[in-house]
């Protein structure tokens, strides 16, 4: 198999797994696993794969979701957040070195996980208070889901990033 088709079947697969992670976890409000995949592809692969897994796995969440599809300015600003948060990853990938400290690699994930969720919620809430008015009510009242984002992405980060790491490694020998 040639690098770019095993790239393509990886974009899918991670795409797939932001889609099946966002049904999984559908019962939790704001609580979700697709910021870190999307960041990992970045971080992994670089920028370009990091976006398209990001808006793919988000694209498929917002039209397919349990709940109904997202009104499509909602849903494009959701797109565009989470492509932004593989960019991030990308970007990111210079600062983070397995070989750092334990305590560097933690704080890298708080701020990268952080970053993430700043970069999704910041487009995605002011979008929905423009749709939906009273546009500084709505705004500020979104400030607690992005709240709730920030505490389970500050968990969901240090926690599973060792599977990300795992990836690269294997990533990096073929």
């Amino acid at each position: 198999m040639t690098r770019r088709v095993r790239l393509i079947a990886r974009i899918a697969l991670f795409s797939a797994l932001i889609y099946v992670l966002s049904w999984v976890t559908s019962s939790l409000p704001n609580v979700n696993a697709a910021f870190l995949i999307a960041f990992s592809a970045g971080y992994i692969w670089g920028a370009w794969p990091g976006i398209a897994v990001g808006a793919v796995g988000m694209w498929l969440w917002t039209s397919f979701n349990p709940l109904g599809p997202a009104a499509p300015p909602i849903a494009g600003a959701q797109i565009i957040g989470l492509a932004a948060c593989g960019l991030m990853g990308r970007l990111f990938r210079p600062l983070a070195s397995f070989q750092q400290p334990a305590v560097s690699r933690y704080a890298f994930l708080l701020l990268a996980a952080a970053g993430c969720t700043l970069i999704y919620y910041l487009p995605v809430s002011v979008v929905d208070a423009w749709v939906f008015q009273p546009f500084w009510p709505r705004l500020i009242g979104s400030l607690g889901f992005a709240g709730i984002s920030l505490v389970a992405n500050l968990i969901i980060f240090p926690l599973l990033f060792g599977a990300v790491r795992r990836i690269c490694e294997r990533e990096s020998a073929l």
